[in-house]
């Protein structure tokens, strides 16, 4: 796995690796669809939607997916990773994210990679907030990203969010009632990513005072981390 493909942060921590089997599918079965397929085409992919319906999720799934099974080697990027972003013959995949959020220099880089993929066969795949028509990009890269096929995510519903949380805390061994689900979804950020966080944080703060995770105590913590802060 390559330094770049390090530097792409994990939206759960330190629960299971993002995975095809730990994503929540909802309405995006069509994009699983064409990410599960193998070999991947050449042409690009492209992922959009907004914060927490998965991209990220998506990308370290698909990275996991091919190194674990093929021993492939990938080269991924995000709006964090500084330019230059330099070739490497050995990939066989390209991920670029934040595409919405990528500077002047990383843009640059960005179509550099698109030219060198395309002339050695090898898939991109990128993702970002906005379709591609609307990403704030230079022409020659817009296009590039939706040259292929696009996909925009739907993030899951409630329902599914409560379940998705539920399998969680049953793996952690967390009794989470109704009441602090209610609690939790009424006050904080619905994207898995961050509820997946702030279950992981809870789980560590119950256990370092031998409580029950309750509602008291989940104010208890924010409180104490908003001082902190």
């Amino acid at each position: 796995m390559s330094a770049a493909m390090r530097q792409l942060p994990l939206g759960i921590a330190p629960g299971p690796a993002p995975g095809f089997d730990n994503f929540v599918p909802g309405a995006n079965a069509a994009a699983l669809a064409a990410l599960g397929r193998r070999p991947l085409p050449a042409t690009p992919l492209y992922l959009w939607g907004e914060a927490g319906s998965g991209k990220t999720h998506l990308l370290q799934a698909l990275a996991r997916d091919l190194s674990e099974r093929d021993g492939a080697q990938i080269g991924a990027f995000n709006a964090r990773v500084p330019a230059p972003w330099a070739w490497d013959d050995a990939w066989r995949l390209v991920l670029i994210d934040d595409c919405d959020e990528l500077d002047a220099g990383q843009q640059h880089a960005a179509f550099a990679l698109f030219v060198e993929a395309q002339g050695a066969q090898v898939p991109v795949v990128a993702a970002g907030r906005l379709p591609p028509v609307d990403l704030p990009l230079r022409e020659d890269l817009r296009t590039r990203l939706g040259f292929g096929l696009v996909f925009q995510l739907q993030p899951p519903t409630e329902a599914e969010v409560r379940a998705a949380l539920r399998r969680e805390a049953d793996r952690r061994g967390i009794f989470l009632s109704d009441e602090v689900m209610g609690w939790v979804l009424l006050r904080h950020a619905r994207d898995l990513g961050s509820l997946m966080g702030l279950l992981d944080r809870l789980d560590a703060y119950a256990l370092e005072r031998q409580r029950a995770v309750t509602v008291p105590l989940l104010r208890e913590m924010l409180d104490s981390e908003a001082h902190a802060g």
